[in-house]
């Protein structure tokens, strides 16, 4: 529920998504609604900027927050979303970084129509029922591995490992100065039949569009 309420603390603090339309002409209101990238961006760093104002930000909770819009954001194959049992499940392989930070932020969330449920896995053999898996950086080593044991299983990779997108995750958080944004493999995307709005592509800080280049 924490997300829910950090939307409902951005819309109190910035005011809803700026609405527009009603300075528009017909034609120029319709063309309007094709291009939401502005909302989609307030969504994002409203939630992020208000992490912000709290007096110890957590690197992790924002990461939390990160991984609920990006489930949003991404269309998976309508078979494989159908077999992913009745939940949607975020998950995380290797030691966890969020520690309660990532239940508590996500409790009580849906996503695709389905309750969020976290699980920790150790082996990348147990990722086939995640729609989203964290690779935490102790996995650093076994990266090559892991992303092989994904790459059909239609599974978002999202990790901090440095080098994460290039080596063939898909996406990859990174900090500039004190914020933490993330770059996106869409190349490693399509391989796992993933969509990713081109929103969200928008609001990222890169875009790879080629494939992996080596360990």
């Amino acid at each position: 529920m924490i997300v829910s309420a950090l939307m409902d603390r951005a819309i109190e603090t910035f005011g809803r998504p700026p609405n527009i339309q009603r300075y528009l002409c017909p034609r120029s209101r319709a063309r309007f609604l094709q291009f939401p990238a502005m909302v989609i961006a307030w969504t994002f760093f409203a939630a992020t900027g208000l992490l912000a104002q709290q007096p110890k930000p957590s690197e992790y909770q924002v990461k939390a927050a990160y991984l609920y819009n990006f489930g949003r954001f991404v269309k998976w194959p309508a078979g494989v979303a159908a077999g992913k049992s009745d939940s949607f499940a975020v998950c995380v392989l290797g030691q966890d970084p969020f520690g309660s930070t990532l239940d508590s932020t996500l409790a009580g969330e849906a996503l695709d129509g389905k309750p969020v449920v976290i699980r920790r896995i150790a082996r990348p053999q147990d990722a086939a029922d995640c729609r989203i898996l964290f690779v935490s950086s102790t996995e650093e080593h076994h990266l090559k591995e892991i992303l092989a044991a994904t790459d059909q299983a239609s599974v978002l990779t999202v990790s901090d490992i440095p080098g994460f997108s290039r080596r063939g995750g898909i996406i990859q958080f990174i900090a500039e100065g004190d914020r933490v944004r993330f770059e996106i493999n869409l190349a490693s995307a399509e391989s796992a039949r993933l969509v990713l709005s081109s929103e969200l592509l928008k609001v990222a800080a890169a875009v790879r569009r080629s494939s992996r280049s080596g360990d």
